[in-house]
């Protein structure tokens, strides 16, 4: 096998002549085996981005040669497309506050630069990693950059998800709108509620997620870029500070922004931080919906019942017919995994010390998972169980007739006192509360026909009698 021999600060080292990486990325790769995987596909791209606005904005400066330039920039293009991801090798946890990452991208680019202009991979006279690709830019600010823009990139395809979920609920609560369920409140029952109505509140609550993700995207478009070492701009021109963003925003295509304060936007990172407190709430908020559905279809014959979920697999290797709810169960797994990324997230975040966190490595690795199983964990959520759930209406109505819930519609007619007597014999003797009240006479069929309407009891009545309306206007009047 060809080899060549690269030098760097620490020694030399012998590596293939058919690899495009360098020196510094074999020693990361040597130094950190820690998950076993490479950096998230998309950084890499992210990288190469930032690495193209960089050498447009120098060249464009007259301080980067304009052949050396276009190279550099083909090896970028290539690297955006597709091409050469095998190259990058650096694990995603790596000591450095992601200096390998930036090193790694630096040394394909350099190499792959090389060969456009004729020369042997690691022939650093022709295209430099540190002097020309890596030209006014620090890791402080490459590697933030990159990735908040991988961020911006896969929040959209999660955000897609969700409301695709959004809309399945919504044609649900409609499709269960004339159901009558119980309401539960501890595990207890509680009140009728219309299955349409729980479903509608599911799909409620998505929206606010979805709201929540679109407002966390824009702490992602303020940038550190051009700020180098820690915010102070060294190495960096004037014409560089003045169009890097320009650049950025057409290279990427995402309306990004300089921070005001370079200082501040590269030594801390609330921002990660708060991007992933939504998406643990929006976690939080499917691992609740999911639990709900386990228990609404517990049984099926033995417990609740009241819907059933899709058939996706068999749910035991020794109870035959045995069908378990894994798509809620795996939305709930997703969810601890996050919550707990979103612990992780935050521990780095708050490790940062004076001008710079170095931590930024396990913080993406996290960040971007949380993202990308949530998407899919959505996915999975909407195509394999939502939308096939189906409504065992009988089941639904005989819960309703015989639970003693429906003795709270009586309270403001015949008393707390008189309604809890009710239930307690209802409970004891099984017989349901409509006939108790028809035996002893304390209301008439019609009149207990009109309260104990599950239908009504279910309806918001928001309309004032004329009596009613006059006594508010005399209130906000102060009368």
């Amino acid at each position: 096998m060809e080899t060549r021999i690269e030098h760097d600060s620490i020694g030399s080292m012998r590596l293939s002549m058919d690899v495009y990486y360098g020196v510094q990325t074999l020693r990361a790769k040597n130094n950190f085996h820690i998950t076993g995987s490479a950096i998230h596909p998309e950084l890499i791209v992210s990288l190469a981005q930032v690495k193209k606005a960089a050498t447009i904005t120098n060249r464009d400066a007259k301080i980067l040669d304009a052949k050396i330039a276009e190279a550099i920039i083909s090896a970028c293009d290539e690297i955006i497309s597709g091409k050469l991801q095998d190259q990058f090798i650096v694990d995603p946890i790596q000591g450095g506050a992601g200096t390998s990452a930036n090193m790694n991208a630096n040394e394909v680019i350099a190499n792959r630069a090389i060969e456009i202009l004729g020369g042997t991979k690691g022939d650093y006279s022709i295209v430099h990693p540190n002097d020309h690709v890596n030209m006014a830019q620090s890791t402080n600010d490459v590697f933030p950059t990159a990735g908040k823009i991988t961020i911006l990139k896969m929040l959209p395809k999660a955000i897609s998800e969700l409301e695709r979920m959004y809309n399945a609920l919504e044609l649900k609560s409609l499709e269960f709108d004339n159901i009558i369920k119980m309401g539960r409140t501890q595990l207890q029952d509680a009140v009728p509620i219309r299955l349409g109505q729980s479903f509608h509140a599911y799909s409620s609550m998505i929206k606010r997620d979805i709201n929540r993700l679109n407002k966390a995207q824009n702490e992602m478009l303020t940038l550190n870029i051009g700020a180098t070492a820690i915010g102070t701009s060294i190495n960096a021109s004037p014409e560089y500070l003045n169009n890097i963003i320009y650049n950025l925003r057409k290279v990427t295509g995402i309306n990004v922004t300089e921070a005001e304060d370079l200082i501040d936007a590269t030594q801390n990172l609330d921002g990660f931080v708060s991007v992933s407190g939504v998406l643990k709430t929006c976690a939080v908020n499917l691992s609740k919906m999911a639990n709900d559905l386990r228990l609404l279809s517990s049984g099926p014959r033995t417990g609740i019942g009241e819907i059933n979920l899709p058939s996706k697999q068999n749910g035991s290797s020794i109870m035959p017919g045995k069908i378990n709810p894994v798509i809620p169960e795996v939305v709930s797994q997703v969810a601890f995994n996050i919550i707990g990324n979103d612990f992780t997230i935050t521990m780095a975040a708050e490790a940062g010390q004076l001008e710079l966190n170095a931590f930024e490595p396990v913080l993406f690795y996290n960040l971007f998972q949380s993202i990308e199983t949530l998407k899919n964990a959505t996915k999975t959520f909407v195509d394999n169980c939502i939308i096939g759930i189906t409504a065992n209406k009988e089941r639904c109505n005989e819960l309703v007739n015989n639970s003693v819930g429906m003795v709270t519609a009586l309270c403001p007619y015949i008393g707390y006192k008189k309604a809890a007597d009710i239930a307690k014999e209802a409970l004891k003797t099984g017989v349901q509360v409509k006939k108790i009240v028809l035996r002893q006479g304390i209301l008439t069929p019609k009149q207990l026909e009109q309260i104990l309407n599950p239908i009504a009891m279910t309806e918001v009545n928001r309309s004032l009698s004329e009596e009613e309306i006059l006594k508010e206007t005399k209130y906000a009047m102060g009368e």
